[in-house]
């Protein structure tokens, strides 16, 4: 269990007071105050967090001296060494929710997220799946007041997706879907399968924080953007008229084709937001590279190849195998019923970078 010094938490709480003395001067331009407002919040928690481990350890010196002194009478004595039990059991918990406090918070958090479904080895079973994760991450948004907007989809023959991009909106939504990323394996009988065979099939899964105009300087040089007939299921508008697009960001070679919409202009605006979102991603992960080095987390690597999870049928099990975690919960799961799975990841997480700050 990482301990915080108490010189640590005499500094917390001082650039604390510093920090809303500089507020109530009232002589701040508008971005320092706006720099300080919101160091400022993001500094109270934690100066709660600590006020109430000191509080916690003042008292244990306290009672410590109370319990061990020649003048107390018995009674008190008693009474110190059953307080210093209770205090002694809460401390840690109170010191591990000040050292949660005190771990670098990933920017990103607070973001929107781009989600990212594509069917992968398994043909129609496949795209089926993409299909079931997709609506399993709807049901899940629905649970939490986000708002899921379609971006992309690219619908297989039989159901399901052969690719599908949305937007998720709300508070925290990155926070809570980062640890998605991966490959997600699905094992069962195909409706097509007429001996009974389970099947393995498997769709890739990318969640990334989205990026706004600020974030990601895109100079109009350095793209190439072609205009052309949509093709493939859609309205009789959709597919006469030349409204797809395709941006190639020339420096990178990433590309994003858009052709949902029945106008350019939407479509391009759409194509744009998914190349932000993938060039500021970009960006993240060579910024994580360089600090990280060759190291990755179990839990928040992001690595796309990596197989993360299994949904079993036959035996109603979903398997995390970066956390070597079972429930037997799948038809729930599959309703959106994530919490569970999802908090076990974050408090995974959690523990190791604690692990990481003991070392």
């Amino acid at each position: 269990m990482t301990i915080i010094s108490p010189e640590r938490i005499a500094q917390i709480a001082a650039r604390r007071d510093e920090l809303q003395a500089l507020m109530a001067t009232g002589d701040l331009p508008s971005d320092r105050f706006v720099a300080v407002s919101k160091e400022y919040a993001e500094l109270e928690p934690v100066v709660k967090a600590a006020c109430e481990v000191r509080r916690l350890r003042a008292e244990l010196e306290v009672l410590a001296g109370l319990a061990e002194s020649p003048d107390s009478d018995s009674d008190i004595r008693e009474m110190a060494r059953d307080e210093i039990a209770d205090i002694k059991s809460r401390l840690p918990e109170a010191e591990r929710h000040l050292a949660l406090a005190l771990l670098p918070r990933d920017a990103a958090d607070e973001r929107a997220a781009m989600l990212e479904i594509r069917a992968g080895t398994g043909g129609d079973e496949a795209a089926l799946f993409a299909g079931d994760l997709f609506r399993m991450y709807q049901r899940y948004a629905d649970t939490h007041g986000w708002r899921v907007e379609l971006i992309s989809a690219s619908p297989a023959e039989l159901g399901g997706y052969k690719e599908v991009i949305a937007s998720v909106n709300g508070q925290g939504v990155f926070a809570r879907m980062k640890f998605e990323s991966g490959v997600h394996r699905v094992q069962r009988v195909p409706a097509t399968e007429a001996g009974g065979r389970i099947h393995t099939s498997a769709a890739t899964v990318a969640v990334l924080p989205e990026a706004e105009e600020v974030d990601v300087k895109i100079d109009d040089k350095d793209l190439r953007i072609d205009i052309y007939r949509s093709s493939g299921p859609g309205g009789q508008s959709v597919n006469t008229t030349d409204s797809a697009v395709r941006i190639v960001h020339i420096p990178t070679g990433l590309t994003v084709i858009q052709q949902d919409e029945k106008s350019q202009h939407k479509n391009k605006a759409k194509a744009m937001k998914v190349l932000r979102t993938r060039l500021y991603e970009a960006e993240r992960e060579r910024l994580h590279a360089e600090r990280a080095g060759a190291r990755k987390s179990m839990v928040g690597s992001g690595d796309r190849s990596e197989r993360i999870r299994t949904y079993n049928y036959p035996q109603g099990r979903v398997t995390d195998h970066r956390i070597n975690l079972t429930l037997h919960r799948l038809p729930e799961i599959l309703q959106g019923d994530m919490d569970d799975l999802i908090g076990a990841l974050i408090a995974e997480d959690e523990a190791e970078r604690l692990a990481t700050l003991d070392a």
